[in-house]
């Protein structure tokens, strides 16, 4: 152990006494703190400044109509561009596009043809056609460009699938209530047609009875003739323009029957939706108790989570009012849930005040009251309770009975149908039988019997006609389908275009992409710095005063290397953390692991070089390039090729990076204990190499060396 001592004490005072080693030592210590820092300056926030990255973007698109709506996406798409920063945009023709892409003025180009609003209007039509953007990407100007770009023209796509939806629905939905209102409006005219009809039932055994004793009574007869004729020709315009619109009616209600197999799932996605926006404020509770969480996190947090709050409530305003309409029709099959939807809006409206006080507290610098995010856990719980009721019986009670009521109002309104065509076909009989009636009557009683024959078919129509009627009217009012088709299309449009909204967590919020890459590049550098050291600095002990052995000689030559490489740590760390300003949530812990990474780095690289010479020299390069790419530094590991995936869990880089990445976002302390006992046995692995390895095969290589100076 003295003879240790000696040789540490020996090599730290021939630094320190020697300005010019002393200036090249300081250098070795310097030197890792640059690449280390450079490098993460370099990458400190790349995907924030790709406003540079120009895209060419030209508009063909010629527009079309959509149900007598003008409809151009591609302005759509150019006016939204306008007004997103991310990329670079350039908007130019076709020609220019093209020609900037292929010389690199451009990364990207995007073209809208001339036919897309047009391919996609077709989306309402018999034949369907899906509408193509056209994408052309320079992939030669740079690696990683052609990834960010195609990440720009995926935004756009989904920018327009959205609007179009949108777009689509709202004509839609409008259909739905414009139909609803025409009903609304023509309903005293279908029930007049209705009175009249069961009206001349009701006469015909009156007519009848005419008829009969129209040799007794002729004046008489001829008077109730008269009547009937006068209230025909109102029959007959009433009945006719009830057949057109009850056509009208039947087709829109058969396209509202396909409609309802696609509503009744994203009514369920609508109820599952809402049910997350419940579980919010359980999740807010719970990031309201960590003490250790950013106070910007949670002030974004809580104000998402009221947004999303207040968007659930106004989807309850159109849920409920749904619900109970189809719950008529369906014959209360249903009523338990508007009940339950009401109380579930009740809970959202207790979460978001709660939810506002709270905000306003920490706004202020103020802690929260317990009592509040107690209630706020109590309330959000509640909440969520409801919705699982409703959803346990979606499947089984409400969803048939959506469909089941949508099937309903179609068969009524085919029956009403059916109904008015009867009518329409009946009148032209009863028309040119009480004409007849009326000639028969003025000649005498010589035709009443002919009169009496034709009477009797006719009565049989009319019966009938009022037979259905009188079924139509049992199964459900026209009332009820007025009611269902009625809505507010524009927020109908609205939520179907965007029904469910990503809520991203930040477990761990790294504010820039430089912070998050530190414990990368601050690890590589510390293995930079410890092959620099053995590069310039031997491993062996030259004296002619004394012999040791070669354990001591290892041993007391690493402490001069462990301490430099302790000092090029600190200065790395330290200077990552108070130069460069970057997001370390444990400091002291960073700094620490950084001290241990360089302890274990420099002891294998040391161990390489002092038993294998230059070749342990070479050793430690290979070593360095296999752990770039099978560390997971950069790429997540399952993204590389099967060997370095083979490698990865035999690499000291896996478990330095881990340790760093644990300091740096936030530490789990199972995480870290699991490294640091794989770092030790790396450390177990070096000593029993560099204590049985060393003496033989130096004694091995001694003469190699020799005749390598003989032979310059």
């Amino acid at each position: 152990m003295k003879h240790i001592a000696t040789i540490f004490a020996r090599d730290i005072k021939n630094i320190t006494t020697n300005w010019a080693a002393l200036i090249i030592i300081l250098g070795l210590v310097a030197l890792p703190s640059l690449y280390a820092w450079f490098n993460i300056k370099a990458s400190w926030d790349p995907y924030g400044n790709t406003s540079g990255i120009a895209i060419a973007v030209a508009n063909e698109d010629k527009g079309t109509t959509l149900r007598g709506t003008p409809l151009n996406l591609g302005k759509e798409i150019i006016s939204s561009l306008k007004d997103n920063e991310k990329l670079g945009w350039q908007f130019v023709n076709k020609e220019k596009a093209m020609n900037g892409v292929k010389h690199g003025d451009y990364y990207a180009t995007i073209v809208i043809p001339a036919n897309f609003s047009a391919t996609i209007a077709t989306a309402l039509s018999d034949n369907p056609s899906k509408a193509e953007i056209l994408y052309y990407v320079n992939e030669k100007i740079n690696a990683v460009s052609p990834k960010i770009t195609s990440s720009g023209a995926s935004g756009i796509i989904s920018e327009v699938s959205k609007n179009f939806i949108k777009t689509a629905n709202g004509t839609i939905f409008k259909i739905f209530n414009d139909l609803g209102i025409e009903l609304q409006n023509q309903l005293p005219t279908i029930e007049k047609v209705k009175t009249l009809v069961f009206k001349l039932e009701k006469n015909f055994p009156e007519l009848n009875h005419a008829v009969n004793v129209a040799l007794e009574d002729i004046h008489k007869t001829d008077q109730l003739v008269d009547k009937v004729q006068k209230n025909l020709p109102l029959i007959t315009d009433i009945a006719n323009n009830g057949k057109g619109f009850a056509s009208d009616l039947d087709t829109f209600l058969s396209k509202a029957s396909t409609t309802a197999q696609d509503i009744s799932p994203k009514v369920k996605q609508d109820l599952l939706l809402l049910q997350q926006t419940a579980n919010a404020g359980q999740q807010l509770t719970a990031v309201l108790q960590d003490s250790n969480i950013n106070p910007d996190v949670v002030t974004s947090t809580l104000d998402h989570v009221s947004k999303r709050i207040t968007q659930g409530i106004k989807v309850q305003e159109t849920l409920i009012p749904w619900f109970e309409r189809l719950n008529k029709i369906t014959g209360d099959r249903i009523g338990f849930v508007p009940t339950k939807l009401k109380q579930f809006r009740d809970k959202l409206t207790q979460q978001l005040s709660l939810v506002n006080n709270i905000n306003v507290a920490i706004k202020n610098g103020e802690q929260p009251a317990q009592d509040l995010i107690d209630k706020l856990n109590q309330v959000s719980g509640e909440a969520s309770d409801i919705l699982t009721d409703i959803l346990n019986r979606y499947d089984g009670e409400i969803q048939p009975a959506i469909i089941s009521g949508i099937q309903k109002a179609e068969q009524t309104a085919k029956k009403a149908q059916t109904v008015l065509n009867h009518a329409v076909q009946s009148l032209p009989d009863v028309k040119k039988v009480l004409s007849d009636a009326s000639k028969g009557l003025t000649v005498g009683s010589k035709g009443v019997n002919e009169i009496k024959k034709e009477l009797l078919e006719v009565e049989a129509k009319i019966t009938a006609l009022a037979k259905r009627m009188r079924e139509f009217q049992s199964e459900g009012s026209l009332q009820e389908v007025i009611d269902l088709l009625k809505n507010n299309f524009e927020l109908e449009s609205q939520f179907f275009a965007e029904p469910v909204i990503l809520k991203e967590n930040q477990l761990y919020p790294i504010p820039n992409y430089g912070s998050a890459m530190s414990p990368f590049f601050s690890t590589l550098s510390l293995w930079v710095g410890a092959t620099l050291l053995v590069s310039l600095i031997t491993t062996e002990v030259h004296t002619e005063d004394h012999t040791y052995r070669s354990y001591q000689v290892y041993f007391g030559r690493f402490l001069t290397f462990l301490t430099l490489a302790l000092l090029q740590s600190a200065l790395v760390t330290s200077g990552d953390i108070f130069i460069l300003k970057a997001y370390v949530v444990n400091k002291g812990l960073f700094i620490l692991l950084g001290l241990v990474n360089s302890a274990v780095f420099m002891l294998m690289v040391y161990t390489l070089v002092s038993v294998f010479g230059n070749v342990g020299k070479a050793l430690a390069i290979v070593l360095l390039v296999l752990q770039l790419a099978g560390s997971g530094g950069t790429f997540p590991i399952q993204t590389t090729p099967a060997f370095f995936q083979a490698i990865h869990p035999f690499l000291p880089f896996t478990y330095g990076i881990s340790m760093m990445r644990e300091a740096v976002g936030g530490t789990i302390p199972d995480i870290v204990t699991s490294d640091l006992l794989m770092m030790c046995i790396f450390v177990v692995v070096t000593l029993l190499v560099g204590l049985a390895l060393k003496k033989p095969i130096n004694r091995l290589s001694a003469g190699l060396v020799k005749k390598q100076k003989k032979a310059n």
